[in-house]
């Protein structure tokens, strides 16, 4: 049992917030990349202190990178949706 709990459980909270993430972003919310954005910072942590393994803190840094990103544009897109759904109604 204290296999499980060797790194103090941050481990678990990185896999669940992982998981919380791709089903969110499945259900189509761009929340899934903020949460993802949680996991990656954790992930990062753990590898750095925990396991000293920069591997991991690296590949976790270009993961967070890319869901900052996935979240900016899905942002940029719904305002752009907004401003097309207003400028329609308008003209109408």
């Amino acid at each position: 049992m204290e296999i499980l709990f060797k790194y103090y459980g941050l481990d678990w909270i990185s896999i669940f917030l992982n998981l919380m993430a791709v089903i969110q972003l499945g259900n189509k919310s761009k929340w899934g990349f903020v949460i993802f954005v949680a996991a990656n910072l954790l992930w990062i942590i753990i590898g750095i202190t925990l396991l000293q393994s920069y591997a991991i803190a690296f590949g976790n840094s270009i993961f967070l990178v890319t869901n900052i990103r996935g979240f900016i544009k899905w942002q940029r897109q719904e305002e752009l949706n907004l401003t097309e759904e207003n400028s329609v109604n308008v003209s109408c």
